[in-house]
């Protein structure tokens, strides 16, 4: 971890965890007082399932997902949670009555699919999976390609989340700022570490940290 300013709080769940350093983060949108780690939820097997039950709950059969367009590195939790689905019984319209777990190449920003995945999202209800939704900028990217590529958005689902919409849709996460009181996240020049001097601990993104 970026700091020796580290926590892990428990769940309700014996195989979930909140694990958070404490201190002076930067990514390219935005500053952060906390860096919320999630390697193991997306590595670990045991806790990926339990995300993957969890944003479950927050669906209900009427929803239709043929589709789970996974970001920032989620393909494995997208798998356990294309289970969690098929075991609740959700409806998809694929011919074969089976959910595509995809991930997008980006280019310059973009987020794009060649021609071979383009059939998985193309008239697909398409259920969009992040690591998380701070400023919604990824989240929104991803709306965006999914509409491009003429497919339909089921939802927007993360382990973490600030927001509780992006482009109009709801935001379901395991965790969010009530989990961490004093949570904070600001733009470049607005950060209130930066005005008081404070040096940056580590620069953050989803595949992980670097410290300063």
């Amino acid at each position: 971890m970026p700091t020796n300013n580290t926590f892990k709080y428990e769940t309700k769940r014996n195989n979930l965890y909140l694990r958070v350093a404490r201190g002076h983060f930067a990514t390219s949108h935005s500053h952060s007082n906390y860096y919320i780690d999630v390697a193991a939820q997306k590595s670990r097997l045991s806790e990926a399932k339990a995300i993957a039950e969890e944003l479950c709950s927050y669906y209900f059969n009427n929803t239709v997902v043929d589709t789970i367009l996974c970001l920032d590195g989620m393909e494995v939790v997208g798998t356990c949670l294309a289970e969690e689905f098929q075991k609740s019984d959700f409806t998809n319209i694929n011919l074969h009555k089976t959910i595509y777990i995809v991930t997008p190449e980006v280019q310059n920003g973009q987020l794009l699919f060649r021609d071979n995945i383009v059939p998985m999202i193309t008239g697909k209800h398409v259920l969009i999976l992040a690591v998380s939704v701070a400023t919604g900028n990824t989240a929104k990217a991803a709306v965006d390609a999914v509409k491009y590529y003429g497919g339909q958005v089921s939802g927007i689902s993360s382990i973490f989340a600030t927001m509780e919409e992006c482009d109009g849709l709801p935001v379901h996460s395991v965790f969010n700022p009530k989990d961490l009181p004093d949570y904070g996240s600001y733009s470049s020049h607005e950060c209130p570490m930066c005005k008081r001097g404070e040096k940056i601990d580590a620069l953050i993104n989803c595949h992980g940290f670097s410290k300063l």
